[in-house]
């Protein structure tokens, strides 16, 4: 199974960047892989607008 550990997304010259790490873990429960990176452009234009939901809800929260 692999499990997303984290990701981050960036605008760049060509377009939206999505850049994450994973883990793979085994039938058993054993860590085969870890902290694995890997990015890619999104090129849907729906998810592009769900990262912008995501970032638009990010830019409105108060910092308290």
């Amino acid at each position: 199974m692999k499990v997303i550990t984290s990701f981050t997304s960036h605008k760049t010259a060509e377009g939206e960047r999505l850049s994450y790490t994973y883990s793979v873990i085994d039938e058993f429960g054993n860590l085969s892989k870890s902290n694995q990176r890997e990015n890619c452009i999104v090129l849907d234009e729906i998810l592009i607008s769900k990262i912008k939901d995501i970032n638009d809800f990010l830019l409105a929260r108060e910092i308290v």
